[in-house]
């Protein structure tokens, strides 16, 4: 049941986030865990002051560098993602030239399908659906995946993942990059760049700045990759949660 929220309500936001995964669980789109798992970012995102902070706008910046440098970037989408920003993923998609690929979890055939639907929906072209692939080292259906799509990019975007499929396909030699308002996760600590942000910021957030990069060299988008240092960037996270718990306090 659609709950009608007043936009004058101070949790506005929360709640019309909290209303769209439960619609995507009518719609068959994310699992009962991604309830869970967003409750979890939730807590996370309360800590940092509910807002784009230093440390993650200078990752989104470096994130939408790499997607535009990259030779076949892939956004890998979940439940929870298209639930939550389904327009915005192929906006992203679109601005930097990315292809876009379903991988979750809870994996059946149907829902599996009605994501795609929900994308193609939305505007979404640029799909990889094929299953004709496995990523090495990973015992679970998030393994399987197409050849010319996550298999085969040079850097994936994985918001809201978890660790062992970051580090699997960290060892195939990608580039990875992750939305994960913990900034202790594993998942955190195991990809090249690491976005400490809501993923309703984030997203239009990296597509605002590769719009903005599009009119930068090559050589100066290299020089952002190469003047980033993600465990610097994590621990600046905390820094912050600190700081605004302290601000909380005072």
């Amino acid at each position: 049941m659609k709950m009608d929220i007043p936009g004058t309500h101070p949790r506005y936001q929360s709640l019309v986030t909290r209303e769209k995964i439960a619609e995507g669980i009518e719609a068959g789109i994310t699992g009962e865990i991604g309830l869970i798992a967003h409750g979890r970012g939730e807590a996370f995102d309360y800590l940092i002051g509910e807002k784009t902070t230093i440390s993650a706008y200078r990752a989104e910046t470096v994130a939408a560098a790499a997607l535009l440098l990259a030779r076949h970037p892939v956004i890998s989408v979940n439940g929870n993602t298209a639930a939550l920003v389904p327009g915005e993923i192929i906006k992203l998609a679109n601005t930097t030239g990315a292809g876009i690929e379903v991988n979750i979890f809870y994996r059946t055939k149907e829902r599996h399908q009605n994501i795609l639907n929900h994308l193609q929906k939305h505007g979404a072209s640029k799909l990889y659906t094929s299953t004709d692939a496995i990523i090495p080292d990973l015992p679970h259906n998030r393994a399987i995946v197409d050849s010319q799509g996550i298999y085969k990019a040079d850097i994936v975007l994985v918001p809201l993942e978890d660790g062992d499929r970051c580090s699997a396909l960290k060892r195939m030699g990608k580039t990875i990059i992750t939305i994960d308002l913990n900034p202790m996760s594993r998942t955190a600590k195991t990809t090249d760049i690491t976005i400490v942000d809501n993923l309703t910021r984030a997203i239009p957030n990296i597509i605002t700045i590769a719009e903005e990069l599009k009119n930068k060299t090559i050589i100066e988008l290299q020089q952002l990759l190469k003047n980033y240092n993600n465990q610097q960037t994590l621990k600046d996270a905390i820094k912050e949660i600190i700081a605004h718990l302290n601000n909380q306090s005072a």
